[in-house]
């Protein structure tokens, strides 16, 4: 089965995303091209070219992609399709926002949020805030599916030898224009990539809490921070640190929740993380539940004692 898989990178380096993505299209078959889509991503080509079961990376360098707008990169991708029975892309912002787009341009439904590939048209996917698991099958002529990145273990992103190959069709489609962005630097880790999170809900009480409390843990344990809904929507943290159904998927080798309840909705986020360790007041929390250790008491001093002791 030939294979597309929409690489996901910064013009500067290959987010890990992709190498997730590369491990569900080898489950599928194994010609597998990856295109690279943006301005001056010299550096960022060659890292596809290493990328493990990656036979041939497209490079698509020009300055109608430099922001990777959605319908520009779209209409790319679309032509491109053409060649290839499967299109895929992580289930992420970028290829939330692309993937409806070429579906769409080649008149076919698609697969979204896929979690395990059954055969090659064949895949299975949760549903009800992963309540249940809903298995489809596609009968279109291109299968175009976004991949839920926490389900597959990554590939290698070393040890491949690919083909490049430059495409040199650039079409602006007019319609959007890049205006600004504003980037939140931090010096931790990146949220869905983590091995360790620590997340706060209402129960840390304030934005001044939350930092108060669980900034210290975070930085012992190299952690990741994010937070429920809840949280987000009181202010205390911005909204890409939302955890959950309506934010980011993780699943992390540990992840702490602290203050946080267990919405239906935050659990869909993270209830795949391999150690999950709740700190709540109630000892009815919802998130208990699904949790390997809890302990029933304030945050408040559970947390900073808990951070003295690592």
């Amino acid at each position: 089965m030939s294979i597309l898989v929409i690489a996901e990178h910064d013009n500067t380096a290959l987010n890990g995303a992709t190498l997730h993505v590369v491990a569900a299209a080898r489950k599928i078959g194994a010609d597998i091209t990856l295109l690279v889509a943006g301005e001056n991503i010299t550096a960022v080509a060659e890292q596809a070219k290493a990328v493990a079961g990656v036979s041939k990376v497209l490079v698509a360098d020009h300055a109608v992609y430099a922001h990777q707008l959605a319908e520009n990169v779209s209409a790319l991708v679309a032509d491109l399709a053409k060649d290839y029975r499967h299109v895929l892309a992580p289930s992420t912002t970028m290829g939330k926002n692309i993937l409806p787009r070429v579906a769409a341009l080649l008149d076919v439904s698609m697969a979204t949020d896929i979690i395990s590939v059954e055969s090659e048209n064949t895949f299975k996917r949760s549903i009800y805030a992963g309540n249940a698991i809903a298995t489809v099958q596609s009968d279109e002529a291109i299968i175009v599916a976004t991949v839920r990145t926490t389900a597959f273990d990554a590939v290698a992103n070393t040890g491949g030898s690919a083909t490049l190959e430059t495409v040199t069709t650039a079409e602006d489609a007019k319609v959007s224009r890049f205006v600004t962005e504003q980037i939140i630097k931090t010096e931790r880790p990146e949220l869905s990539a983590a091995r360790v999170v620590v997340s706060g809900g209402r129960g840390v009480g304030s934005a001044e809490n939350y930092h108060a409390v669980l900034d210290p843990l975070a930085d012992k344990l190299g952690a990741a921070q994010g937070a429920s809904r809840a949280a987000v929507d009181a202010g205390f943290v911005p909204n890409d640190m939302q955890v959950g159904q309506t934010g980011k998927i993780v699943a992390p080798d540990l992840y702490i929740a602290a203050g946080i309840s267990g919405a239906i909705q935050h659990l869909a986020g993270m209830k795949d993380s391999k150690v999950i360790v709740a700190i709540n007041k109630d000892e009815e929390a919802p998130i208990n539940a699904v949790a390997d250790y809890w302990l029933v008491g304030d945050l408040n001093d559970i947390i900073p004692e808990f951070t003295t002791k690592i």
